[in-house]
């Protein structure tokens, strides 16, 4: 009861001095927009694709039956990839020297053996053979013929059924494999003619697909993210040890204060974020229901409580109020570039990729994106939740531990 007395005396304290820095504060919160001016050429101007520059990517045959010079001239004629990828059938070398030349992105490669494993059930792959120096190529390139390689492998199922039934019929081994490769045929005719080849997986970029929408989501993103690292050091004080030794007494803790700090922090930074989030909203008229605008506070809340622990955290561990500051300004900039708002993740290197569902940021824009920009009913609140209840545990072990060592 006495914690909780001393933490709303705090609290009441800090808003008192927000309100006694009426003056200057517009001026702090207009600075978050002038930081988005600046990067907001410098970012469209990077992920806007160009779209006289495809994706090269080579088709080589090594197998060199009539089944896999068909699918390689299918797909090499095939138009379903649009204007970003491009597919040209050439020998091993030439895609080896192009690769070097970073002519190619990508070279996909039917091995030796290819029809015989797929006639007697042994799974069939199709190496990727991808260019260093084009990751993010050659990983969209690999995700498109997954699909390729789904709808082989189920057309060698259907063609090795009909086989076994084939081999029961009284007809002689020749017509019985032209029999067999007709129905490959068909089956290939399906799943490329019929344009359902990479329909199943289609690869969307928000920042390219509506850029407008989500540079709007993704700079309020990064105004409110700086506003709560502005806000909790406007209500820092550097204390006299004098005076700490006397709070001490009175039985203020460390603690007390950093988490009175954060309670102003949230709910001032809250209130004016979702007015800002507001304007936006009719600015762009997004299609936002009462649900969808419950699901953001909650989304928000969430992921500005594990920024603001986690900045507090570094108040605990750093003395020094400079030291502290810059450390505390790298770790915000870290944490907006991986969640996506500077620039989309695809972006980022794939071994980043893979860790960016354990970053706060990410798992909160993404959210973020799906209600607001692909009209999702449903958010998972479970990652944030964990990594909240983690952050304060974390701080609260933190803040105590450098009490008991001080004193």
């Amino acid at each position: 009861m006495h914690f909780a007395r001393i933490t709303l005396l705090l609290i009441k304290n800090n808003v008192l001095q927000l309100r006694r820095k009426w003056l200057t504060l517009p001026l702090v919160l207009l600075f978050p927009f002038i930081i988005i001016g600046l990067l907001a050429t410098i970012i469209v101007t990077f992920v806007t694709p160009n779209e006289r520059s495809p994706i090269q990517v080579g088709l080589v045959n090594l197998d060199q039956s009539k089944e896999t010079k068909l699918l390689v001239d299918m797909m090499d004629e095939a138009s379903q990839l649009g204007t970003y990828i491009q597919l040209s059938a050439m020998d091993e070398t030439v895609a080896i020297e192009k690769l070097e030349t970073d002519e190619l992105s990508t070279y996909i490669v039917f091995p030796e053996g290819f029809t015989a494993n797929l006639y007697q059930g042994i799974p069939v792959t199709l190496p990727i053979i991808g260019n260093p120096n084009q990751p993010i190529q050659s990983q969209m390139v690999k995700t498109l013929i997954e699909s390729v390689t789904r709808h082989i492998r189920a057309s060698q199922a259907n063609v090795l059924t009909i086989n076994n039934y084939a081999k029961q019929l009284p007809i002689n081994d020749q017509e019985r494999n032209d029999l067999v490769f007709e129905q490959f045929k068909e089956f290939v005719f399906y799943t490329i003619g019929r344009k359902q080849l990479f329909q199943e997986e289609k690869i969307i970029n928000q920042a390219t697909a509506n850029p407008i929408s989500y540079y709007s989501l993704a700079s309020w993103f990064i105004i409110f993210t700086i506003w709560l690292l502005i806000i909790y050091n406007f209500l820092y004080q550097d204390l006299s040890p004098r005076l700490k030794q006397r709070l001490t007494l009175y039985g203020v803790h460390p603690l007390q204060q950093i988490l009175a700090k954060l309670l102003v922090t949230l709910g001032f930074v809250t209130i004016i974020s979702y007015f800002f989030l507001f304007l936006v909203i009719e600015l762009f008229h997004w299609d936002i229901h009462l649900m969808d605008s419950i699901r953001i506070i909650i989304v928000t809340i969430l992921y500005s409580t594990c920024f603001l622990f986690s900045i507090a955290m570094v108040e605990v561990l750093i003395a020094s109020h400079r030291l502290r500051l810059l450390t505390q300004i790298g770790f915000t900039m870290m944490v907006l570039l991986l969640s996506g708002a500077l620039f989309p993740t695809i972006y980022l290197p794939l071994n980043v990729q893979n860790l960016l569902s354990y970053i706060f940021s990410s798992e909160a824009l993404y959210w973020l994106q799906e209600v607001v920009l692909n009209d999702r009913l449903f958010v998972d609140y479970i990652p944030l939740l964990t990594m909240t209840g983690g952050g304060f545990f974390l701080l609260l072990s933190m803040a105590l531990g450098k009490e008991r060592i001080c004193q």
